[in-house]
């Protein structure tokens, strides 16, 4: 079995692992509700990507949690305008 010559040093050890980390998520916000989401995905918040609704977040809430999403989507809307 090969044995290495000479110790490896704890400075190259650890220029070695530099670039070994978790890195933050890039977030974005949502065109429609403003909310952060990931690039390149659908709106938990909305459920819209591209301009183009994909999910109905409406369908499995209550009465109540419908009403209180869409007084929240209404005023992110006024907060957030669409830039086209």
């Amino acid at each position: 079995m090969a044995v290495p010559k000479q110790r490896k040093t704890k400075s190259r050890r650890n220029q070695r692992r530099m670039h070994i980390f978790i890195k933050a998520p890039k977030l974005l916000s949502c065109p429609k509700c403003g909310k952060p989401m990931l690039p390149h995905r659908v709106c938990k918040n909305c459920g819209y990507y591209k301009g183009n609704q994909v999910i109905d977040v409406f369908k499995k809430l209550t009465k109540k949690e419908k009403k209180k999403k869409e007084r929240e989507l209404k005023a992110a809307q006024k907060k957030h305008p669409k830039k086209s």
